[in-house]
């Protein structure tokens, strides 16, 4: 009989679900205490396991110490999309088959690159500073920021988080480019797709450089001091990839300088963000400690949505969807 290594919370809402998919599924729930280990006979016997988003991060070393344990482990599905982590990759050298809820959060971060372009293009932490010192400071209308529409946005990365981005910023009136390496598609929400080779060129005409690409030897340091400089004086970044795609020293020195107006960053080279880091006191960057996802309905939309399909796939002997290759 095959077994499936849940969470407490996956077992109590969605055992009728699984049963309906693979009735001869046999269930391990994981210790709702996050210290207690399950017995080494079980371990053996674990065929498939689903890292969901309650798992994370309380229980997450009990159910990597379970799960890296489990010699006969065949598939692994997490909730998350970016598998950069060396954790994953070390199931991949095992020969265990990897799949992924990438697409799952796309709707929130997208909603959080929005929420913070909003931001920075509306005077709100100029009223914001005002409202904290109870001052009625009105913008004047020579210092009144420009329209927004018009604007030219690029955006790194054209996977779900991207596109729904792109989307979002198209229906505010952005011209918008994608970079990717394969060429338009006719439902791209984008009006031109660039290669990667061509992102310095495409700075310099960029109001608004959005990161949404995952974390590859590719991408590693694709943003570099080179195309942060050819950005326009005032342009804006929007990072919610991870901090290594872009020169971090750059970006902070073209910010303290004032050479781009501002930034949202939820992703940095070293989390969490030190303290002592400037990028926490600069008046024009807004920051959010790797969080841009959060939204209660995550969990759903990465069960439902990703692991339930996929298991009746892997039942079924089909394909698995967003499975990663080693």
């Amino acid at each position: 009989m095959p077994t499936l290594l849940v969470s407490p919370f996956i077992e109590r809402h969605y055992r009728s679900a699984i049963e309906e998919i693979w009735p001869e599924l046999e269930l391990v729930v994981l210790p709702e205490d996050p210290t207690e280990r399950l017995p080494p006979e079980l371990l053996a016997r674990l065929d498939f396991a689903y890292f969901s988003g309650d798992v994370y991060p309380e229980y997450s070393r009990s159910f990597f110490a379970a799960t890296q344990g489990a010699a006969n482990l065949q598939w692994l599905h997490t909730f998350n999309a970016g598998v950069d982590n060396p954790v994953f990759r070390r199931f991949l050298e095992r020969g265990v088959r990897l799949s992924t809820s990438s697409g799952s959060t796309a709707q929130p971060i997208a909603q959080s690159v929005i929420g913070g372009m909003l931001m920075l293009a509306r005077p709100f932490l100029r009223w914001a500073e005002s409202q904290r010192r109870r001052a009625w400071e009105p913008v004047p209308a020579a210092e009144a920021p420009p329209d927004l529409a018009g604007q030219r946005m690029t955006v790194v990365g054209l996977g779900a988080i991207g596109s729904e981005v792109a989307r979002l910023a198209l229906a505010l009136g952005l011209e918008v480019t994608g970079v990717r390496r394969s060429p338009r598609r006719e439902d791209d929400p984008v009006q031109r797709v660039a290669p990667p080779m061509e992102l310095l060129g495409l700075a310099r005409e960029t109001d608004w450089l959005v990161l949404a690409c995952p974390l590859t030897e590719e991408t590693r340091g694709l943003v570099s001091g080179e195309v942060i400089a050819a950005l326009p004086r005032g342009a804006f970044v929007l990072n919610v990839a991870r901090g290594e795609v872009i020169d971090e020293g750059a970006l902070i020195r073209a910010l303290s300088s004032g050479h781009l107006g501002g930034a949202y960053l939820d992703v940095f080279c070293t989390e969490p963000l030190p303290p002592d880091s400037p990028l926490w006191t600069l008046p024009n960057v807004i920051v959010s400690p790797h969080n841009s996802a959060v939204a209660r309905g995550n969990e759903r939309r990465a069960t439902e949505g990703y692991f339930l399909p996929n298991l009746r796939r892997m039942r079924m002997g089909e394909q698995l969807a967003n499975e990663v290759r080693g």
